[in-house]
């Protein structure tokens, strides 16, 4: 079942064009990974399918319902979530409240929000450090809290950007098998990572993006094969 599809998306910004006709599915249940030099247009495609920009050219099909143009916050409230490659906290909350505010998008009762709220917190391992303030945590704690919020949305398709990076190998191992338990929950997960051992791992399929265009799509094996995508990106690297 396709649950995202995208015909001909693109995005300028004053002329240039950073995301260029764009046509790709999603099916429910995949992971997808999605790589690209800096400046492929990797985020800006992910902040096309969210909300945060408006494409100027194209449809984004979700559930078979068009989303494009819709804001954020609408877009979340269809089942749509995500992270961000510079961690965005509430300092000055606890990991609770950081993660409450997830909840909230589905349920408006204090008790039931904090309820979701502690579960997910539990499910990335920081239930006992629910009261802490999250500017007290470390970055690799942070990233945690932050994936906990989106999926206290309760999202169907996920969205994670980079968040591997500034991990250490344990670490990376551990959100790894976080991803893999999210998908077995049920969510669908397109991830953007430049760590090309974890894409390997966790990906059904493969999107490289060079110059804001897809250069190939594909199951890993056949991905880290192809000489445009060795030629463009991979530099023989895997």
């Amino acid at each position: 079942m396709t649950l995202l599809k995208l015909e001909n998306v693109t995005k300028r910004f004053a002329g240039l064009v950073a995301v260029n006709d764009i046509s790709i599915e999603v099916e429910k249940g995949e992971i997808i990974g999605i790589i690209g030099p800096n400046g492929a247009g990797k985020t800006t495609l992910f902040h096309s399918i969210c909300g945060f920009h408006i494409a100027e050219e194209g449809s984004i099909i979700y559930n078979g319902k068009n989303i494009h143009g819709l804001k954020p916050e609408l877009i979340c409230e269809h089942g749509i979530a995500r992270t961000f490659q510079i961690v965005q906290p509430f300092g000055n909350l606890t990991l609770l409240e950081n993660v409450m505010v997830g909840a909230f998008n589905r349920h408006a009762k204090y008790a039931e929000a904090r309820e979701v709220a502690l579960k997910q917190l539990d499910f990335v391992g920081l239930k006992s450090r629910a009261h802490i303030r999250m500017r007290d945590l470390t970055f690799p704690e942070q990233k945690k809290v932050e994936l906990a919020r989106a999926l206290a949305t309760e999202p169907q398709l996920l969205f994670l950007d980079e968040i591997m990076s500034g991990l250490n190998p344990t670490e990376v191992l551990e959100m790894i098998q976080l991803i893999r338990d999210i998908r077995d929950q049920g969510v669908t997960i397109v991830f953007i990572e430049h760590l090309m051992a974890a894409v390997m791992s966790l990906s059904d399929r493969v999107i490289v993006m060079h110059h804001g265009e897809l250069l190939s799509v594909g199951k890993p094996e056949e991905v880290k094969e192809d000489p445009t995508v060795i030629e463009a990106y991979l530099g023989g690297a895997i």
